[in-house]
């Protein structure tokens, strides 16, 4: 193997921080150096690949082709250095952490009582987690940013495998307030003249209701607001004028109190499966495993 001429990972971090900041003053206030350094390390981190990586365009240092790659290298190198530091840090104090990854929805409702339930089982343990979108989960997982995911999709890659957590749905729900408040049923064919605040195109929870609106042949509905928290969707829904689709899990407790109401449709359901997702030479992790025994015993693993 050709380790000649390899990269200062100095340079990668050089580079990171003047594509970021927009300047070399900027970033050497940034890594606390001073210019000459910067200049110095992007040079070195040139010659290393033997190509330009940036550009000056408007008074602002910009990547070229070359750049673009080296960059995207960087950025995931320095941030696996990082997430290796923390962890390593946590093994010197007698600790080992879990980098977690969570989609929205499940990071907002189910989440917090997970994490209560871990830290009180498991004080010597540690889980980092972060709400991000499942295809960014997918590659975190996929890089080794992340051990482990909680997500409401399953993953489509040849590294990642699954298992079930539970059954989930996506209700058609309403404020107190709204005509429909008072319906228990509604026809199919009364879901095009509804209007509706929904989660932002590329969520889990969308991607699933515009399958399922595929498979009975209804392509568009009117949607008035796309939202990003599912949280912000209910108390949108409060006022009476929108439906929404909305997870199971995230609405169940509102029906119960009658904050919202559940609208069932016709001969239409939207049944999926909740998803637990690592990579396949990540099997053997501690926390993970104790986070999913913790998991177990409060019932949410089918």
């Amino acid at each position: 193997m050709e380790y000649k001429n390899l990269p200062d990972i100095r340079g990668w971090a050089a580079l990171r921080a003047v594509i970021e900041r927009g300047s070399v003053s900027d970033a050497a206030h940034v890594l606390n150096i001073g210019q000459p350094a910067v200049t110095k390390r992007l040079r070195a981190l040139e010659e290393s690949y033997g190509e330009s990586l940036t550009e000056r365009v408007g008074g602002r240092m910009q990547l070229t082709k070359a750049g673009e790659k080296v960059y995207l290298l960087a950025v995931q190198t320095l941030d696996k250095q990082l997430a290796l530091r923390r962890e390593l840090l946590d093994l010197a104090k007698g600790r080992t952490t879990l980098h977690l990854d969570v989609t929205i929805a499940i990071g907002e409702h189910l989440l917090p009582h997970l994490l209560l339930s871990f830290s009180e089982s498991h004080p010597d343990f540690r889980i980092d987690s972060r709400l991000v979108y499942g295809r960014q989960i997918q590659n975190d997982l996929a890089s080794g940013l992340a051990d482990l995911a909680l997500m409401e999709r399953p993953p489509d890659h040849p590294d990642l495998m699954v298992q079930k957590w539970m059954d989930d749905e996506l209700l058609l729900v309403c404020g107190p307030r709204h005509p429909l408040a008072n319906e228990d049923m509604i026809p199919i064919a009364m879901l095009p003249d509804l209007s509706y605040v929904l989660r932002e195109r590329g969520s889990s929870p969308r991607v699933d209701l515009d399958e399922a609106l595929t498979r009975i042949g209804l392509s568009e509905l009117d949607v008035a607001l796309e939202v990003g928290s599912t949280d912000t969707i209910i108390e949108v829904l409060m006022p009476g004028s929108h439906v929404s689709f909305l997870p199971r899990f995230a609405v169940i407790d509102d029906i119960k109190r009658d904050r919202l109401h559940h609208i069932k449709v016709d001969a239409f359901r939207i049944m999926r499966t909740l998803w637990i997702a690592r990579h396949r030479d990540n099997i053997a992790h501690p926390v993970a495993d104790a986070f999913i025994d913790i998991m177990r015993k409060d019932n949410q693993i089918d």
